[in-house]
């Protein structure tokens, strides 16, 4: 007799063992896991477990190991009737497609609703190294990833800050609205020397504000100085993308809430898996994104001197006719002065000048990320039908118990928990004027010698 399970045989020694058989048919019947589980160590699994490894193996063989390496964290908050977030995870393929890869409900951005979010993607989504990690900075992140041992720690993954709400944190501070476009130029400097220059314009003005970003750290929130980790988002604008396209179902139950979300998801899948391999029979070798870079960068690459610096065509000096700025290349370490070549992994105009005059192969310093056959499998793998609730497993996990504390307020309005920005600050959005008078210094509400219900039969 064949036992029925085992302790030890948890769904991710099944995932490991099964992910040859899901990395050739991402569609592979549940009851051919249950089969080959069997097969393999003589004991026969449930449906759920095995329902469950097959959906770790996917996502160790497909989704995000296909992505840019990069993930972009943020959260936004719930409306219904208890408080909470939702913790959102994204990356992007080569044909810069937003791709949803986590989704968590918490009862608030704290720093253990971080860290068990942040533990359970690094886990079973993110499990490959040399990835980079932009979030807002928030003091629970911070907390949540330095608790989690270095698994989210150079060299395994490169913490990032968002340009914007570094932005934000510097007007919060220090009150300055004529300084933000040169702090954000500051962050989107993509050479040392630009760098440079911006900071000491900063520093002019104020040595207290250079202090300030000196706190950070330049590999935090400088685009020349990331590693080339970034790929060129200075922002989470992908998370926010995915934020607002949820924004109108953030009020519902939290059971409506996740069938939204898959269903949405799912669609979102199908669509991109077609137009992928639509694309890709055409005979198109890499994405359209790729394609019009290079394409732009080939025009751009006429007026040019090249002059090689050595036999093997990995060293160029290269000079711009029109203001005479010389940019030095090395093909081999896939570096360029301009900083575009080592930012997006795609070959720059003095790269494709290089390319041009020597006759080696441009395509060789394309990332593998923006070919289609790797688009193609991002979305390769499907999304198993939920069914109607009556027909699931019955749970036998940790029980979830409300905290009460976290209700919102019956009466009146809810109080905002959101973080306040440049947006928010009355002093940079100038003074509160009536609608009624158009005087400043008051509202409507608060407009004096406002006519009573006295007044009104004594004019």
């Amino acid at each position: 007799m064949i036992s029925q399970d085992h302790a030890k045989l948890d769904s991710d020694t099944i995932a490991d063992a099964i992910r040859p058989l899901v990395k050739a048919d991402p569609s592979i019947k549940v009851k051919s896991v249950i089969a080959e589980v069997q097969g393999r160590f003589n004991y026969t699994v449930s449906y759920q477990k095995a329902w469950l490894a097959k959906q770790k193996a996917i996502a160790k063989v497909f989704a995000f190991r296909h992505c840019k390496p990069l993930v972009q964290v943020d959260g936004t908050h719930l409306y219904e009737k208890y408080k909470g977030a939702l913790l959102v995870a994204v990356a992007q393929d080569g044909n810069q497609n937003i791709v949803p890869i986590a989704f968590a409900i918490v009862e608030g951005e704290t720093a253990d609703a971080w860290e068990f979010f942040l533990t359970n993607l690094r886990r079973y989504v993110v499990t490959i190294d040399g990835v980079g990690i932009i979030s807002d900075h928030h003091t629970s992140i911070d907390a949540a990833i330095a608790r989690s041992n270095g698994a989210w720690s150079p060299p395994r993954v490169w913490h990032m800050y968002c340009i914007r709400h570094i932005e934000s944190n510097f007007l919060r501070r220090f009150k300055a609205p004529y300084l933000h476009k040169l702090v954000v130029n500051t962050g989107y400097s993509r050479t040392e020397q630009e760098y440079n220059k911006n900071y000491q314009r900063l520093k002019e003005r104020g040595e207290a504000y250079t202090q300030w970003c000196d706190e950070i750290g330049v590999e935090r929130w400088v685009l020349a100085f990331d590693g080339s980790h970034r790929w060129g988002h200075i922002t989470t604008n992908l998370v926010e993308c995915i934020n607002y396209v949820l924004k109108g179902a953030r009020n519902l139950p939290v059971t409506a809430l996740v069938r939204s979300t898959f269903y949405r998801l799912n669609e979102l899948f199908t669509q991109k898996s077609t137009e992928a391999h639509e694309y890709l029979r055409n005979g198109f070798t890499y994405s359209e994104f790729a394609t019009k870079r290079v394409e732009e960068s080939f025009r751009r690459a006429g007026n040019i001197v090249v002059n090689r610096f050595n036999r093997r065509n990995e060293m160029f000096e290269v000079c711009e006719m029109q203001d005479g700025t010389i940019y030095t290349v090395n093909l081999a370490q896939r570096h360029c002065d301009c900083g575009h070549f080592q930012v997006k992994r795609l070959p720059c105009r003095h790269v494709l000048a290089c390319c041009t005059n020597q006759r080696p192969d441009w395509q060789v310093y394309v990332h593998d990320v923006y070919k289609m056959s790797e688009i193609c499998k991002v979305y390769r793998g499907e999304f198993v039908l939920m069914g109607d609730p009556s027909t699931w497993n019955r749970y036998e996990g940790v029980k979830v118990i409300a905290n009460w504390t976290l209700r919102h307020a019956t009466k009146g309005r809810p109080k905002s928990t959101r973080y306040l920005n440049e947006m928010d600050s009355r002093d940079m959005r100038g003074p509160r004027k009536c609608t009624i008078c158009g005087r400043e210094g008051h509202s409507r509400s608060r407009r004096p010698q406002r006519a009573g219900p006295s007044s009104v039969g004594g004019h």
